[in-house]
């Protein structure tokens, strides 16, 4: 699995919409194509592609940003990816702070975690179905 690092190919992979969905994210995939490699992915057109957009307006602190984007990575293991696909997953909205007050807590990584695997499971069966 390889990462999203640069702004065009975030940007490619948002404009081909949205897979799956749950209440706090978005999960965007981009079919890559085997016979005409896109020069973004040029690196292994086989491989799935990974990136994380965690927005501050929907988590002001960095530590509840970095913290979601570490559960992100965890959880999108290559065997729920699909295979020569770029995927961005997007927060869309923003978890209670009155149910969460610590930027950091196991309950707020518990519950990331829990909708994280909700969204893999919805896009694998949309990917599935396709």
């Amino acid at each position: 699995m390889y990462r999203l690092k640069t702004r065009p190919q975030f940007q490619a992979t948002l404009a081909a919409g949205a897979a799956a969905r749950t209440a706090h994210f978005a999960l965007h995939r981009l079919r890559l194509d085997a016979g005409a490699p896109d020069p973004l992915f040029a690196g292994a057109p086989d491989a799935s592609w990974l990136g994380a957009l965690i927005p501050k307006r929907w988590a002001r602190r960095s530590v509840t940003r970095n913290a979601i984007r570490r559960q992100i990575y965890a959880v999108a293991q290559p065997a729920v990816l699909a295979p020569s696909a770029a995927h961005v997953v997007r927060l869309r909205a923003a978890f209670d702070r009155s149910r969460f007050p610590s930027a950091s807590s196991v309950a707020l990584k518990r519950a990331v975690r829990a909708e994280l695997e909700q969204l893999f499971a919805r896009a694998l069966r949309s990917a599935d179905t396709a």
